[in-house]
């Protein structure tokens, strides 16, 4: 279809959350703005930077779905720092990765994990598009598999709510005798607050 150009406004994510509060007042403090309309079961957030459109559904029962993880790609690795801060200054716990190789590429990144359990990254890239003999993607099944990993639960994300980060949470440590990990550090690391 040619023509006319769509005016794209910004994504929409919506999720699934077990307490509408909880995850509101966590979303408060990641995004560090209030949100724009709140109902029973509901909250939305208009973002300016980057365009978002988040909404907060409440859905007793949830549990962790089909995302992996979610991000907000920036600039340089010291915009991640000041995202880390932004976060951590707002009584988040952070998880950072600096030059980790994921998903064919080199990034810094830093992470926060909401109460329902979704891990948000802010990520610069620095290298892109290395080739698969230089770097795992950590997404994929097969390697997590060979990690030992359930695939039908797993992520490339650290759970910050637990602590560390370990297979469990994520692709972190590769199976014995296995090459290096494709993200993060190949022992358990304790998660700063």
């Amino acid at each position: 279809m040619e023509g006319k150009t769509v005016n794209v406004l910004k994504a929409h994510l919506a999720l699934n959350v077990e307490d509408v509060a909880r995850s509101t007042e966590f979303y408060s403090r990641m995004l560090g703005l209030e949100p724009r309309k709140v109902r029973k079961g509901y909250a939305k957030f208009d973002v300016e930077r980057p365009p978002l459109n988040l909404t907060l559904n409440e859905r007793k029962g949830v549990a962790r779905g089909a995302v992996s993880h979610l991000g907000i790609q920036v600039g340089s690795t010291g915009d991640v720092l000041e995202m880390r801060e932004r976060w951590r200054a707002a009584g988040l716990a952070t998880y950072d990765e600096m030059q980790t190789s994921c998903c064919y590429a080199v990034q810094d990144k830093t992470w926060v994990t909401d109460p329902d359990g979704n891990s948000w990254e802010a990520f610069v890239v620095l290298e892109d598009d290395l080739p698969e003999s230089a770097s795992e993607s950590c997404c994929t099944e097969e390697t997590l598999a060979s990690r030992g990993v359930e695939t039908a639960a797993a992520s490339c994300a650290p759970d910050v709510r637990t602590g560390t980060k370990t297979a469990e949470s994520s692709c972190a440590t590769p199976a014995a005798g296995a090459s290096a990990a494709c993200c993060g550090p190949q022992e358990p690391t304790k998660i700063t607050a």
